[in-house]
């Protein structure tokens, strides 16, 4: 199992270039600090594991997971299908995660 309170270190340590980004703020998701955009939840590390947790198509969540880059993020076992869990800590995989969800939600 991941570090829980590593890997919320390593996402704030990357959500700092987006704190800088016109629109974005921290704010609560069920429970949990994320990283939102105009108001839109977008980024976020799941507590009970430690995953980043980010929102993007559904159409690309499950190719993320077809390919194996991913898990569907289903607390409660609801799937989020606009959410993807990426279990392992990769600081250029996390940071153009982190991109590509900001990307999506700012466009929204």
């Amino acid at each position: 199992m991941a570090d829980i309170d590593l890997n919320h270190q390593r996402f704030w340590q990357l959500a700092d270039d987006h704190l800088q980004r016109p629109g974005v703020e921290r704010g609560t998701m069920m429970g949990s600090e994320c990283l939102r955009v105009g108001g839109d939840f977008y980024a976020m590390i799941d507590r009970r594991n430690g995953q980043l947790l980010v929102k993007l198509p559904a159409e690309r969540v499950l190719a993320a997971i077809e390919a194996g880059r991913g898990n569907a993020f289903k607390p409660a076992r609801h799937v989020f299908k606009e959410w993807l869990a990426v279990p392992d800590y990769d600081r250029d995989h996390w940071t153009r995660w982190l991109d590509e969800a900001h990307l999506f939600v700012a466009s929204q």
